[in-house]
């Protein structure tokens, strides 16, 4: 009963819309990175995007005031890795900070010896644990270009890492797939990435994969969406647990374009 109460309430957002078939056009103009989604999957997507746009909210930092057509331009990507699984992966928080461009939050951090040090550095994106999601406009604004690089495909990968507690890699697998299979081909994976960086033979995968599993999950989530033959070509394992995982083939959809 729930369930059909939630898709009479959705479908009544959706009807409600008031995003115009000039803005949608616009907004996948921008973003080759969705060329190649069947009419089906492209009407999809615009649903799961109005109800993103619906159930959170966009807040600009540092003055910035965020726009229609630049949340349109981040739910579209942060909604392409739920294309097939829905928005329940990104329950349980609600504010998507937009600054200008990257940031440098200071924090304290407390070393081995108990001695409190504010650190400060500089960031592009962030995703907090049952928090805010913090994006630059200035990369999420171009990260749909097929460039290997997607800064909103990164955050939300972590926040979907996240639904089981601090990211680590190792989402909620579904039902019909194999954990020991996802551990083997990960695990295998990242110690080849930490392999290659370290000695300078990175394979067309940013090295920032190699800095934790979390990361590496993340990374390659950008990779498996953007540049999915470069991971098929050199971690065919993980390509194959993320096509499981995400339910989507993007080898496929980019070979329509």
């Amino acid at each position: 009963m729930f369930q059909l109460i939630r898709n009479w309430l959705d479908r009544r957002i959706i009807k409600r819309s008031t995003i115009t078939p000039a803005q949608w056009a616009e907004a996948f103009a921008n973003l080759p990175l969705l060329g190649g989604l069947t009419r089906a999957e492209r009407q999809r997507l615009q649903e799961l995007a109005i109800l993103f746009l619906h159930h959170k909210v966009f807040e600009g930092a540092h003055g910035l005031v965020v726009s229609q057509a630049m949340a349109l331009i981040i739910a579209l990507q942060a909604c392409l890795p739920v294309l097939k699984l829905g928005l329940d992966g990104y329950d349980g928080w609600r504010a998507v900070i937009v600054y200008p461009a990257g940031f440098a939050p200071q924090r304290v951090v407390t070393d081995e010896y108990g001695v409190e040090h504010f650190v400060q550095s500089s960031l592009a994106g962030e995703s907090w644990l049952r928090g805010p999601l913090v994006l630059a406009w200035d990369e999420s604004e171009r990260a749909g270009i097929i460039d290997g690089h997607n800064l909103v495909i990164h955050e939300f990968a972590h926040k979907l890492d996240m639904q089981n507690g601090v990211a680590n890699g190792y989402p909620p697998l579904h039902a019909d797939m194999d954990s020991s299979a996802w551990v083997e081909a990960f695990s295998a994976g990242f110690a080849d990435i930490q392999h290659k960086c370290s000695h300078g033979k990175a394979v067309g995968i940013d090295c920032y994969a190699a800095t934790s599993p979390a990361e590496c999950f993340a990374v390659l989530s950008e990779v498996f969406f953007e540049k999915p033959a470069v991971l098929q070509r050199h971690y065919a394992a993980i390509y194959e647990q993320m096509r499981l995982y995400y339910r989507q083939d993007p080898l496929l959809r980019l070979s329509r374009l």
